[in-house]
């Protein structure tokens, strides 16, 4: 290959977006807060008073790393490993009773956004900062395994958000060519800074989460839009943008 084909190939690569990696909670499910409740749960079974200014210090840290790895934020909460562990446990118990009441649910739009993305050329990865069991509880509780070409955990890419760690393991799991093919989709600061640092060139933040549009932006979102249903249109335009 000429060095000019090598420049028209490196630029079509750029262009066509073939992967988006999306989050989950807050993003695609709402859970009505059930993950911080899980999380307080998890506190307050290891000795921390629900009244008390370290509880409060501690919850306001999972709401700031929202989009973590819970056993990370566990981890920096708790200078103990195995209280961490153990703390991480209760919330993944926690989180199973809940799932059970039937309080997690799609966001608006958000299967048929990840329907069009696919049906369009586009793969889906689904990534969460929760564990695999609790992935899968959620997936299976909306009748959503399979609706997603990929769905990874922290513990399958090594590190998870802020890292570019699930991202980066998703391009080599669907073989694509190049990480600027591909989308990142989240509501949280972590979610917009693993796009930046995995060089993905489509990072969106959406409003039915965590963050606001001012801390979207500052962690590197390149668009800010209210939801994910928005999501079809915002690539339509930006492959228009590109032919």
């Amino acid at each position: 290959m000429t060095g000019d084909a090598l420049t028209r190939d490196a630029s079509h690569t750029s262009n066509r977006l073939r992967l988006a990696v999306v989050d989950m909670v807050g993003t695609t499910i709402t859970d009505d807060g059930r993950t911080e409740r899980a999380m307080s749960r998890a506190l307050v079974e290891h000795g921390i008073e629900p009244d008390g200014s370290k509880f409060e210090s501690m919850l306001g840290y999972a709401r700031d790393t929202m989009g973590f790895s819970k056993m990370t934020v566990f981890s920096h909460l708790f200078e103990d490993a195995e209280v961490a562990a153990s703390a991480n446990k209760v919330f993944e118990k926690a989180y199973d009773e809940m799932i059970d009441d039937g309080g997690v649910r799609a966001i608006p739009g958000a299967e048929d956004a990840i329907l069009w993305m696919r049906e369009s050329g586009m793969q889906v990865c689904l990534a969460t900062g929760f564990g695999r069991h609790t992935q899968n509880m959620v997936l299976e509780s909306l009748g959503w395994m399979g609706l997603a070409d990929l769905s990874l955990c922290p513990a399958d890419a090594g590190r998870g958000r802020p890292y570019p760690d699930m991202i980066l393991t998703a391009v080599l799991a669907l073989d694509l060519d190049d990480v600027r093919e591909v989308a990142v989709v989240g509501d949280t600061s972590s979610d917009m800074l693993s796009g930046i640092r995995s060089g993905a060139s489509l990072i969106a933040g959406v409003l039915t989460g965590s963050h606001s549009e001012a801390t979207l932006r500052a962690a590197g979102a390149t668009v800010v839009v209210d939801s994910i249903k928005q999501l079809p249109l915002l690539v339509e335009k930006r492959e228009a943008r590109h032919l």
